[in-house]
Protein backbone atom coordinates (compact mmCIF):
# COMPACT_ATOMS: atom_id res chain seq x y z
CA UNK A 1 0.00 0.00 0.00
CA UNK A 2 1.56 3.47 -1.18
CA UNK A 3 0.78 6.50 1.49
CA UNK A 4 0.34 9.62 -0.32
CA UNK A 5 -0.11 13.09 1.17
CA UNK A 6 -1.04 16.57 -0.53
CA UNK A 7 -1.02 20.30 0.08
CA UNK A 8 -4.19 21.32 -1.68
CA UNK A 9 -4.31 25.19 -2.78
CA UNK A 10 -7.38 27.39 -2.83
CA UNK A 11 -9.42 25.43 -0.53
CA UNK A 12 -10.19 25.47 3.38
CA UNK A 13 -8.46 22.36 3.73
CA UNK A 14 -4.35 22.45 4.51
CA UNK A 15 -3.35 18.94 3.88
CA UNK A 16 -4.93 15.43 2.10
CA UNK A 17 -4.03 11.84 3.09
CA UNK A 18 -4.40 8.76 1.15
CA UNK A 19 -3.63 5.29 0.29
CA UNK A 20 -3.30 3.32 -2.95
CA UNK A 21 -3.81 -0.05 -3.11
CA UNK A 22 -4.51 -2.00 -6.09
CA UNK A 23 -5.63 1.07 -7.79
CA UNK A 24 -8.17 1.30 -4.77
CA UNK A 25 -8.80 4.61 -2.21
CA UNK A 26 -7.69 4.09 1.55
CA UNK A 27 -8.03 5.86 4.47
CA UNK A 28 -8.53 9.22 3.02
CA UNK A 29 -8.49 12.21 5.76
CA UNK A 30 -8.40 15.82 5.29
CA UNK A 31 -6.41 18.39 7.96
CA UNK A 32 -9.41 21.19 7.88
CA UNK A 33 -12.37 21.95 5.86
CA UNK A 34 -15.64 21.05 5.97
CA UNK A 35 -15.28 18.46 8.47
CA UNK A 36 -18.55 16.78 8.15
CA UNK A 37 -18.43 17.21 4.57
CA UNK A 38 -14.98 15.80 4.12
CA UNK A 39 -15.45 12.56 5.96
CA UNK A 40 -19.00 11.60 4.20
CA UNK A 41 -16.65 11.87 1.31
CA UNK A 42 -14.02 9.98 2.61
CA UNK A 43 -16.24 6.90 3.65
CA UNK A 44 -18.01 7.27 0.67
CA UNK A 45 -14.61 7.04 -1.33
CA UNK A 46 -13.26 4.16 0.69
CA UNK A 47 -12.40 1.39 -1.19
CA UNK A 48 -13.33 2.63 -4.70
CA UNK A 49 -11.28 2.80 -7.58
CA UNK A 50 -8.90 5.95 -7.34
CA UNK A 51 -9.76 6.58 -11.49
CA UNK A 52 -13.11 6.90 -10.88
CA UNK A 53 -12.94 9.39 -7.77
CA UNK A 54 -11.16 11.26 -10.31
CA UNK A 55 -13.13 11.67 -13.12
CA UNK A 56 -16.40 12.21 -10.47
CA UNK A 57 -14.33 14.25 -8.74
CA UNK A 58 -12.63 16.69 -10.68
CA UNK A 59 -13.81 19.87 -11.62
CA UNK A 60 -15.98 19.84 -8.60
CA UNK A 61 -16.55 23.64 -8.01
CA UNK A 62 -17.07 25.76 -4.09
CA UNK A 63 -18.31 28.87 -3.99
CA UNK A 64 -17.01 29.96 -7.33
CA UNK A 65 -13.34 29.22 -6.45
CA UNK A 66 -12.70 27.06 -8.96
CA UNK A 67 -11.82 24.25 -7.16
CA UNK A 68 -12.57 22.32 -4.10
CA UNK A 69 -11.29 20.12 -1.48
CA UNK A 70 -13.24 17.20 -3.16
CA UNK A 71 -11.59 18.32 -6.70
CA UNK A 72 -8.75 18.73 -4.63
CA UNK A 73 -8.60 15.19 -3.79
CA UNK A 74 -9.31 14.35 -7.18
CA UNK A 75 -5.75 16.11 -8.62
CA UNK A 76 -4.14 14.30 -5.93
CA UNK A 77 -5.12 10.87 -6.56
CA UNK A 78 -4.20 11.84 -10.42
CA UNK A 79 -0.92 13.14 -9.54
CA UNK A 80 -0.20 10.13 -7.13
CA UNK A 81 -1.24 7.72 -10.29
CA UNK A 82 1.17 9.22 -12.57
CA UNK A 83 4.21 8.85 -9.73
CA UNK A 84 3.51 4.66 -9.51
Amino acid sequence: MASYNYVPSGVCSRKIFFDIEDGKLHNISFIGGCDGNLKAISKLLEGQDAQWAIDTLKGNDCGGRGTSCADQLARAVEQALEQE
